[in-house]
């Protein structure tokens, strides 16, 4: 929201300095983002008159001008300008002045032989226009010597603030002089905004072509007539304001719409009466098939959700975010149908985000205007109209029965204080609340509030609270310090807190990065990965790629490992934590903690050690994470299977007893295809919840226990089913090994040659770490026997021979 500081006072009567206001707005919640003082940038050009120009001797397109600044002797300035003459009177900068419009501090020099001291002006140079066909030709009467800005009233400092979604009532500069009155820091004006009697009927009408069910889409829509009008260029005034908020003056009467847009934060549109077909503007719900030319030039398809204003030819208006260029108003207009209308919030934003298309219009609609503007601000614009444009204006004609937007909010006298802290005196509370337009009435132990037309986000007692908190200040919080209830400092964060920091740091080691990406995604994507239910769809999506709360954290992963290939990193690995969703209740929240690795393990070199990503790779990595939870590893059991996404095959699970604690493996091509990914793809997801908070160990880890003596390893060869998981082998091997045991380890798998058909050869190496005594051939002989008949009795397993 941009504004300069005179128009704030336009609204505002204060004797505050300008310095006090941009510290306290920030106070109020109107953020200062920047400020502009074009003065102190102009300040070194002042007017100056031509004394006389000569012919440059060595150069046709050059004049050597003597020029008079109202100071000293004249100064020679040599000018390119086909309309520097002697007598006028421009705009001059001296040597040392920077001139932003070509980046440039100016030195004295010489311009092919003739010294040149200064520099006259365009007005692109200075940035005024983008006109530089020649210098500034002031008028005879410009004061010599005189400040240029403040000649031309460009010494009027620009404003921009960021304003929250929730205060659409500071869209407009008369809102932001409301805020600053309540604070203390004025008074607000009073406007004109009294009925302006018509002379006349109107020739144009209003349909609302709207069933009882769409009625809410436009409550109420006014306009008026105006006829006799000359279409000038606007007024200097409020062509230096617009231009000073970046808006571009085009002619009064789109200046004026523009202008009140800007001061009352109410978008009007211009209809040119002679371009309009018939006798009636309908606002009604378009047709498949119909589309429009806007006034940007583009044309757009409509389908039957979106809200058109039209005549007897067909839509020409999208309600609320942009007129048609055929029905607009030109240089030429003579007549013209303003209309005042509220639209629904909803329709206005979903349209607006359906066709791509920003407005300034579009962005004060769907945040929510003064639902009785259409009654109020008619008059006042039709007396700027006629002041500027000249013309008579016709009787108002308005359609629709209005928004129902009175309410009465319960404010008890003690919820300020207990809300924040902040002791507000009565008398206070209420007169911040009466300033800001509120009504206010005693209730028992408190007061009836009814909020005005004008905030629609006031919606409960919290919101006065925050109301009454803001404008007196919350620097006026009280300063305590927590209470201290213990001499030992305690932890920061509980076990199950630390968990995902934990997480994120040993997902980190293994190399993945983590990405943050949206709860929702599309609808073809969340069907893919088990959901897309009708009751996890968005009612408002920010895209139609969005519109769908996600069942898996892993599409959304997918999605951006393919927009990294994209970009030339095809070499991906990547982690998130967050929420997935299978149902529209709290309990089917879950938070899921998904990875994928895509392409290489590492980048190319020269001995050639490269190797794409593999199920083992994930497996690792999923491992890694649960094992920072406490998961032990020996207490994990592996199966085949997985959802559909991964690859039949090439998944599996990793089972804690009956418990799934993960699942993970090599994505479907189908679903890599989908993405358009061209390597191999794997991924892991779990849930968060699945994995129980590890036993408290006690105020000190055991002690470490080494022996003294000499391990001993031995390796064996297992010939068993193909079938039968190396899982179930190992778990055997242990078990019969004792506690003696200290690893196990697989390190080969072998079938083929000198294997039977359907069997497979299991290598294993073990290690027994002795207690008391190193171990002698015949303990090492009993264990291995007993390992041995242990494998063949539970796996089917023969030693190889």
């Amino acid at each position: 929201m941009k504004f300069t500081r005179n128009w704030l006072f336009d609204h505002l009567e204060t004797d505050r300095p300008f310095a006090e206001i941009l510290d306290v707005l920030p106070m109020l919640g109107l953020e200062v983002e920047s400020m502009v003082d074009r003065a102190a940038t102009l300040a070194p050009f002042i007017i100056a008159e031509v004394i006389s120009t000569e012919q440059h001797p060595n150069a046709d397109k050059l004049r050597v001008c003597m020029v008079n600044t109202g100071s000293g002797d004249p100064i020679q300035v040599v000018c390119g300008a086909p309309n520097a003459r002697s007598g006028m009177k421009g705009v001059f900068a001296p040597v040392g002045a920077y001139v932003p419009g070509i980046d440039s501090t100016l030195k004295a020099g010489e311009i092919r032989g003739e010294l040149s001291n200064g520099m006259l002006c365009s007005e692109r140079e200075m940035e005024i226009s983008d006109d530089h066909d020649g210098i500034i030709d002031l008028d005879d009467d410009a004061p010599i010597g005189t400040l240029f800005a403040t000649y031309a009233g460009l010494d009027d400092p620009m404003i921009e603030i960021a304003i929250t979604p929730n205060r659409a009532d500071c869209l407009g500069v008369r809102g932001v002089a409301r805020d600053l009155a309540a604070a203390g820091y004025g008074r607000l004006k009073d406007i004109d905004t009294s009925p302006l009697e018509g002379s006349f009927d109107s020739p144009i009408s209003w349909q609302l072509d709207l069933t009882p069910a769409e009625e809410h889409l436009c409550p109420m829509v006014s306009g008026r007539t105006f006829t006799g009008l000359k279409n000038a260029a606007s007024p200097t005034w409020m062509a230096n304001r617009l231009t000073a908020i970046g808006q571009r003056p085009i002619s009064a009467l789109v200046d004026i719409t523009n202008y009140v847009m800007v001061d009352l934060g109410r978008p009007l549109h211009a209809y040119d009466i002679d371009k309009i077909d018939g006798d009636k503007l309908i606002i009604r719900l378009a047709k498949t098939g119909e589309s429009i030319t806007a006034l940007n030039e583009k044309t757009y398809e409509l389908d039957e959700d979106m809200l058109v204003i039209g005549d007897a030819t067909g839509p020409d208006d999208l309600a609320g975010i942009m007129g048609g260029e055929r029905t607009g108003v030109s240089e030429a207009t003579k007549s013209m149908f303003l209309e005042v209308a509220i639209f629904d919030q909803i329709s206005v934003a979903t349209t607006g985000r359906k066709l791509n298309i920003h407005s300034d219009a579009r962005f004060r609609f769907e945040r929510g205007l003064d639902v009785t503007s259409p009654e109020w601000v008619s008059g006042y614009v039709a007396r700027l109209v006629m002041d500027i444009c000249g013309g008579e204006a016709s009787h108002v004609v308005s359609a629709g029965a209005g928004a129902a937007w009175q309410r009465t909010i319960f404010l008890a006298t003690d919820k300020v204080e207990r809300l924040t802290g902040i002791k507000v005196p009565k008398d206070r509370q209420v007169a911040i609340l009466e300033l800001l337009g509120f009504s206010v009435s005693e209730a028992n132990g408190g007061w009836q509030v009814g909020p005005p037309p004008w905030r629609g986000d006031i919606d409960g007692a919290a919101d006065l609270v925050e109301e009454i908190g803001r404008i007196y200040g919350f620097d006026h919080l009280p300063m305590q310090h927590l209470p201290r209830e213990h001499v030992v400092a305690q932890p920061a964060v509980n076990a199950k807190q630390a968990r995902p920091l934990r997480l994120r740091r040993a997902l980190a080691q293994r190399g993945l990065t983590e990405a943050v990406t949206f709860s929702f995604l599309a609808e073809k994507e969340a069907v893919m990965f088990g959901g897309g239910d009708d009751c996890l769809r968005l009612v408002n999506p920010i895209s139609a790629d969005l519109s769908i709360m996600r069942p898996s954290a892993l599409p959304n992963l997918i999605s951006a490992a393919a927009c990294n290939q994209d970009r030339g990193e095809a070499d991906v690995a990547m982690f998130e934590i967050g929420p997935v969703f299978f149902g529209d209740t709290p309990d089917q929240q879950r938070t899921a903690v998904a990875g994928i690795r895509h392409g290489a393990m590492a980048p190319r070199e020269w001995h050639g050690s490269r190797r794409m990503v593999d199920v083992f790779d994930i497996k690792a990595d999923v491992e890694a994470g649960l094992r920072a939870l406490g998961v032990r590893r020996d207490s994990l059991q592996i199966e085949e299977g997985g959802p559909d996404y991964f690859h039949p095959g090439r998944c599996g699970r990793l089972l804690q007893g009956r418990t799934l604690m993960a699942q993970f493996g090599e994505i479907h091509p189908s679903v890599v295809s989908h993405f358009g990914l061209r390597n191999s793809l794997v991924g892991f997801e779990f849930f968060l919840e699945d994995v129980p908070l590890p036993k408290p160990r006690g105020p000190a880890r055991s002690y470490l226990k080494m022996s003294p003596f000499q391990p001993v390893s031995r390796d064996f060869a297992f010939v068993l089913d193909g079938e039968l998981p190396a899982s179930q082998l190992l778990r055997t091997i242990k078990s019969a090994a004792g506690s003696l045991l200290s690893d196990v380890q697989l390190f080969d798998v072998y079938q083929g040659e000198n294997v039977a058909a359907g069997k497979k050869s299991i290598a294993v190496t073990i290690t027994l770490t002795p207690e008391k005594a190193t171990l002698s051939e015949v303990e090492i002989e009993s264990i291995s026997d007993a390992i041995i008949t242990a494998a063949e009795k539970k796996c089917g397993a023969v030693l190889r021979a």
